[in-house]
């Protein structure tokens, strides 16, 4: 168990924020912006449905006053490999996005790189919890 630092802490809540605000975009307007970015609507709606779980658990993760390390690392990995995972999709043949879709997945892909190295330095300044 770890105390976290301010610093991830806060990563995981505007982790959660952010997370939870492209949930409600994706699943609310998948149907709208499929075709402005000529990306698949079912690929923005099935995003949109994991990032509303995804949101709940970061923000509980950022609610706590310990944490077991586990779970921050498997946040922080499983962000970087959206990342990889986000411009590896832009580079196979399975979507032909126009500038718009592309500019979107470069641009949340960018965003959530950002958070797994904040939320990775925030690991690295916490400090282990004192079990009694």
């Amino acid at each position: 168990m770890i105390h976290p630092s301010s610093l991830l802490r806060r990563a995981l809540q505007a982790d959660a924020l952010v997370s939870g605000a492209m949930a409600l975009l994706l699943v609310t307007t998948a149907g709208a912006l499929a075709p402005l970015m000529a990306l698949p609507q079912p690929l923005l709606l099935e995003t949109g449905l994991f990032l509303i779980a995804y949101a709940a658990f970061v923000g509980w993760l950022g609610s706590r006053t310990t944490l077991q390390r586990p779970l921050v690392l498997l946040v922080v990995i499983g962000n970087a490999l959206w990342t990889l995972a986000s411009v590896a999709l832009l580079l196979s043949s399975a979507v032909a996005p126009n500038g718009l879709g592309i500019a979107f997945v470069l641009l949340q892909a960018i965003a959530v790189g950002v958070f797994a190295e904040l939320q990775y330095m925030g690991l690295r300044r916490s400090q282990a919890a004192v079990m009694t």
